[in-house]
């Protein structure tokens, strides 16, 4: 068994024991078309991690927190799919051009006060960045919360996130290249 497919188990362990949060039960996988769908939608190929995560375990409501946004559309109803998510903060990024929104960054996960867990899918890593618009200035707004999509769920299988800590224990990294991405991109 791969790394990838221990951690899958993991993941799936976890989910099917942990109650999600404002889900009535853990939502089916998605199917093959529904992933199709959503990755034309956006413009870019999941991560084979992220996309294994919704056709294999559950689309949306497992992980930290609130867990993870349905990819297309599912409950619950007051939260956008990840992928409607991120074509309105796209679209938004190109009416204010103070807070743009870099291309290929998948909002995953809702935290709450418009804080978002999200997957960089044009890197080879899939680092997990975490928005917090909050600070009133998009060059602040952007953190590494795990450097790879792998770690960040190990974090979360293990109870060892972040979001596990006190809030004096929380330090996570600026992600500096945020301007680089949203310049070269275009919001």
């Amino acid at each position: 068994m791969t790394e990838n497919e221990q951690l899958l188990a993991r993941v799936a362990e976890k989910a099917r024991n942990t109650p999600p949060w404002g889900w009535a039960s853990l939502p089916a996988p998605v199917d093959a078309a529904t992933l199709t769908r959503a990755e034309a939608a956006l413009g870019f190929s999941l991560p084979p991690l992220l996309a294994d995560l919704y056709l294999r375990i559950g689309d949306g409501g497992f992980g930290p927190e609130y867990g993870l946004l349905p990819l297309l559309d599912g409950p619950p109803a007051d939260e956008p799919a990840a992928v409607v998510q991120y074509l309105a903060n796209r679209a938004d990024a190109r009416k204010d051009p103070h807070w743009p929104w870099p291309e290929g960054v998948l909002p995953i996960s809702h935290w709450g006060c418009a804080m978002y867990a999200c997957v960089d899918c044009h890197s080879p890593q899939a680092p997990v960045l975490l928005f917090e618009p909050n600070a009133d200035d998009a060059d602040h707004a952007w953190f590494i919360d795990a450097p790879s999509l792998t770690e960040w769920l190990r974090a979360w299988a293990d109870g060892t996130g972040w979001y596990e800590q006190t809030a004096e224990d929380m330090d996570l990294a600026p992600w500096t290249d945020v301007r680089i991405r949203t310049t070269r991109t275009g919001a």
